[in-house]
């Protein structure tokens, strides 16, 4: 009784540590995926803000803010190529690091550009806009280069491999179209009889060689019989020969 009850505490405290185990993670799922919502809505937000400044607003705040949003909108696109490549071509993982560097590069940037829309000397701000513009530049180029290599390397990876396929189709559309025609079937050899003896004519006596079908006086060739062939050979149309019935002796034909 007693081994019972322990077994069932150790079963109820599983289950517990179990519960709880499972809460927590779709806790933390659950809040994984309100920070990504928030992240995407605030970065939405502050783009649509500077799309926004950068159209409405003239001088040093339109300048930052079209520099800021061309940095944000290079930096996001290499970084999802890069993390799309990533999982089909392993050889992209240096590419992803050194974009991880260079992405330090551009968030020290951002910040930068960010504090200087709040600066209320525009004339300093003015005086620094070159430095800026050179600094986006390059990080932005060597954004664009990273992203548009991995990009280059997929499509010549999928022209390849379209080619190889291609070939292959090719071959095997050839092959299926390769088929043997028949052999034809060999000509039936002439009796020797119908070469050496004449046809005999109506009215001498002489029997028909074939009597079944024939009419006598009618000068028609006889039918041929194809279950008759000499060569014993079979078309492949031909239906299968019913039983033969004993083949009956012709009979005389009346002499004048």
């Amino acid at each position: 009784m007693e081994a019972a009850l322990v077994i069932i505490a150790l079963l109820f405290v599983a289950f517990m540590a179990l519960g709880v185990f499972v809460t927590v993670k779709v806790v933390g799922a659950a809040k994984r995926g309100v920070d990504r919502t928030i992240t995407q809505a605030r970065r939405t937000v502050e783009d649509t803000t500077l799309r926004a400044k950068s159209i409405g607003q003239v001088g040093v705040a339109a300048e930052l803010a079209q520099l800021r949003l061309r940095l944000r909108t290079s930096m996001r696109a290499t970084q999802d190529a890069l993390e799309t490549g990533v999982r089909e071509d392993a050889s992209l993982a240096e590419s992803v690091e050194l974009f991880r560097r260079l992405s330090a590069h551009g968030r020290e940037l951002d910040d930068e550009l960010r504090q200087l829309e709040r600066d209320p000397d525009r004339v300093r701000i003015g005086e620094r806009l070159v430095e800026l513009r050179e600094r986006t530049e390059r990080i932005t180029g060597s954004a664009d280069s990273l992203r548009w290599a991995a990009r280059d390397r997929a499509r010549k990876f999928a022209e390849d491999d379209l080619s190889s396929l291609s070939t292959q189709i090719d071959v095997e559309s050839g092959a299926l179209r390769h088929w043997a025609d028949p052999e034809p079937e060999p000509r039936p050899e002439a009796r020797p009889e119908s070469r050496s003896e004449p046809r005999a004519k109506h009215g001498e006596g002489a029997r028909p060689e074939h009597g079944e079908g024939s009419r006598s006086g009618s000068g028609q060739r006889p039918a041929l019989d194809p279950s008759d062939a000499p060569w014993g050979s079979t078309y492949p149309w031909q239906k299968p020969s019913r039983q033969r019935q004993p083949r009956q002796q012709p009979r005389p034909e009346a002499t004048n």
